[in-house]
């Protein structure tokens, strides 16, 4: 493993960590705006009802991935700005 792999590896799961938690607190806030208490913590609960469990599943999970994939990209894309290349195992994946 190259050095600018680990460097790669390490920009990407640090961007989308960073990424989900503040997707994770903006939801919060939103979710307690527009539905008028916080999210349900534990979606099992027997006091949880499902189309709260379904709601907080499907928002929670858009939300985090859509922020996540924004993060990955504009690491990638910092990446290739500062390196003039794009990050290892990037390259080979192509449309």
């Amino acid at each position: 493993m190259s050095v600018g792999s680990v460097g790669w590896k390490l920009v990407g799961i640090s961007s989308g960590l960073a990424a989900a938690k503040l997707s994770r607190t903006v939801l919060d806030k939103v979710w307690a705006r527009t539905r008028g208490g916080e999210p349900p913590r534990n979606p099992a609960a027997p006091g949880t009802t499902w189309s709260e469990a379904l709601s907080w599943a499907v928002a929670s999970g858009v939300t985090v991935a859509v922020a996540r994939l924004l993060a990955t990209r504009g690491a990638a894309s910092a990446w290739r700005r500062t390196t003039g290349h794009l990050p290892p195992g990037l390259e080979e994946v192509g449309n």
